[in-house]
């Protein structure tokens, strides 16, 4: 059987079980299990167990359970609701003012949690009731949690962001790093195009009645629930980015920060900890089965010569290199419409980054086109994760259409991020340039 044939029956394979609704993790090591026999024999699965072990040892993953019980942490510590009083006095008089502070809002947690389901769910809670209660357009108020909270892709500390540079053999403190720019220029066009809409037609985000009772004195006094997050941003992001700690040290650094901030909201106690210790070993659990089974259907990949054969077939094509990367680019968005962004990059990124280096291009930089490309999966229809975790928190009434319509104009400033950071490489590349090594 050749090579050529063994990938489309692999591949055709993993399509149509994942289509029945089986477990990505599951089916990724089922199919790896049988080619491994069909293709080896029984002996060949020594292989696989080595891989399994090498997986489990790698310290680098050790920053994954960190960060979630981190984000967890924060979650239930009441920070996140304190930040979003600030916000509701210091953005009201802008047009879109709760919009915009929403978006603030999420940009923050991003750099505290790096979860997106925490900021998902936080402002879908907190925002989202605010807002429709001001008569914000439904479709307005939904679209700018679901493109906030996929913030904590890009921005630092991602644990997609870690996922994706054990997987590439990359510094996770430079992707970290790489990730600040882009991040905040997606924050600023989710900004600027909300301020837009709402001078240009202020029924969509009406303003607060000038009745309202808000002093200057009301609105310094909050400005105190921004010190525990930046005490976190900075004692996170400021250690990595000086050379003083690696990124899992800097996990370890947010989750003592974390802690004493659940501690001086007075959430600190038996109930916090259960939900935490829970919420680690569930999302911890969930990615390293993804990850084993993922990384033995690509030793399969790569064994029948897959890889060489994608590199030849490009090569043979003689395409403009940014084609090819437009193709790749256009690829990552149809698999976020049906696999979960973890399982992508383990799939796709040792099958891409060969190519990427034939073409010349910097790995770093291709690793922020590949996040903000998940960022734009997260919020895909139909199966965007940041979909669903919105569709838990919706009012009686709307429903998954209005969470459609609603994330349309947002996945286009996340396509128009993408060629910025495309055409101006360094605004990527810069900042890790300037890190302490």
């Amino acid at each position: 059987m050749s090579s050529q044939l063994v990938l489309v029956i692999m591949f055709a394979s993993l399509v149509g079980l994942l289509l029945t609704g089986l477990p990505l993790a599951f089916t990724l090591g089922a199919l790896a299990l049988v080619f491994t026999i069909t293709l080896w024999g029984p002996a060949a699965l020594s292989v696989t167990v080595l891989n399994l072990f090498d997986t489990m040892q790698s310290e680098s993953l050790l920053a994954i359970p960190l960060y979630v019980m981190m984000a967890s942490v924060l979650q239930r510590s009441g920070v996140i609701e304190s930040l979003y009083k600030a916000m509701e006095l210091w953005s009201r008089r802008l047009p879109g003012g709760l919009a915009v502070g929403t978006i603030a809002i999420c940009t923050i947690i991003a750099a505290m949690t790096g979860i997106v389901g925490a900021a998902v769910a936080a402002m879908g809670m907190l925002a989202l009731p605010s807002m429709l209660k001001r008569n914000y357009q439904p479709e307005l108020a939904i679209g700018t949690i679901c493109a906030g909270g996929t913030l904590g892709i890009l921005i630092p500390p991602s644990v997609i962001t870690i996922v994706y540079a054990v997987t590439a053999q990359a510094s996770i403190g430079q992707m970290f790093i790489a990730g600040v720019v882009p991040g905040l220029l997606l924050a600023s066009l989710y900004i600027g195009y909300i301020v837009l809409r709402a001078a240009l037609n202020p029924a969509i985000a009406p303003r607060p009645e000038e009745n309202e009772d808000i002093t200057w004195a009301m609105r310094i006094a909050a400005l105190k629930s921004l010190i525990l997050p930046m005490l976190i941003i900075v004692g996170v992001l400021g250690t990595i980015y000086m050379g003083i700690a690696t990124p899992t040290e800097a996990a370890a650094v947010g989750v003592a920060l974390a802690f004493v901030s659940a501690l001086i909201e007075r959430r600190f106690g038996w109930e916090l900890l259960r939900g935490v210790g829970m919420d680690v070993v569930k999302v911890t659990t969930m990615i390293l089965w993804i990850t084993i089974g993922a990384r033995a259907f690509v030793a399969i990949f790569t064994g029948t010569g897959g890889a060489d054969f994608l590199l030849g077939f490009i090569q043979d094509m003689d395409a403009n290199r940014w084609i090819v990367l437009a193709v790749m680019l256009a690829i990552l968005f149809f698999l976020g419409m049906f696999l979960d962004e973890i399982g992508i990059i383990l799939l796709c990124v040792p099958v891409f980054l060969p190519v990427i280096d034939f073409l010349d291009f910097d790995r770093l930089w291709f690793g922020i086109l590949f996040l903000v490309s998940a960022q734009m999966a997260y919020i895909s229809p139909p199966f965007g994760y940041t979909l669903f975790y919105m569709k838990g928190v919706l009012p009686a009434g709307i429903g998954m259409g209005t969470v459609y319509r609603a994330i349309i104009p947002f996945m286009l400033l996340q396509a128009f991020g993408i060629l910025i950071c495309a055409l101006f490489p360094e605004l990527v590349l810069w900042l890790p340039k300037t890190m302490i090594q």
